[in-house]
């Protein structure tokens, strides 16, 4: 197994144990640290992270041209900041739904849904695709995807241990593949020009070169 998916792994398994934490389960309906979203909301994006792999693998791939790395996909995403934007209000809109489900139950599939895909994710090529839900005709590479959901986890586990009163981060093997692949998304999307303009002379940095999400 290569070390996206390694990375990927340690990653969900921390991800499923906050999501099953019992700080977690108390605090459900309350106010997370993202304004306007609950602590079972947050805990089921996060948990989704773990789920969609899952559901994306027994998705269909149409294996055509349109093959994205996963810094294009994010540096494709816009109008990310904003809480109303069509992106943010779709993601709570799926993480609401799966909320309803209770803490418990969240738990259980996303424990499951690891289980499964510490099997799985041995065995599928090298060249396996997933299909983007959103982009249709859009396909990354497996592992590129699977770079996309390090991110979703580094960044949302410390919003919900932060939400709930615990200690808990990702694996530094996550972080550092998160950073790294939203830096690659940064140049992409600004050039090297403006993202070494933010590193270095933030009083120049006009586009918040650094601010991919």
């Amino acid at each position: 197994m290569n070390k996206t998916r390694e990375a990927y792994l340690s990653a969900a398994a921390a991800a499923v144990a906050i999501v099953a934490n019992k700080s977690t389960a108390a605090c459900w309906f309350e106010e997370s640290t993202l304004s306007g979203m609950s602590v079972g909301v947050l805990a089921s994006h996060l948990a989704r992270s773990v789920l969609q792999v899952g559901w994306f693998l027994d998705g269909d791939v149409t294996d055509g041209p349109l093959v994205v790395s996963a810094s294009t996909y994010y540096a494709r995403l816009t109008d990310t900041i904003g809480r109303g934007s069509a992106l943010n209000t779709g993601v709570e809109r799926r993480s609401g739904e799966t909320a309803q489900q209770g803490p418990v139950r969240i738990a259980s599939e996303a424990q499951l849904a690891l289980t499964r895909l510490q099997a799985r994710l041995t065995n599928e090529p090298a060249d396996r695709r997933v299909a983007i839900a959103h982009r249709p005709g859009e396909e990354l590479l497996l592992d590129e995807y699977l770079r996309t959901r390090l991110v979703e986890i580094a960044v949302h586990i410390e919003d919900l241990a932060l939400s709930v009163g615990i200690d808990a981060c990702a694996p530094e093997s996550a972080v550092s593949m998160a950073a790294e692949l939203l830096i690659e998304a940064a140049r992409e999307r600004h050039g090297d020009a403006a993202v070494l303009r933010a590193l270095t002379r933030r009083e120049r940095d006009d586009v918040e070169a650094l601010r991919v999400l």
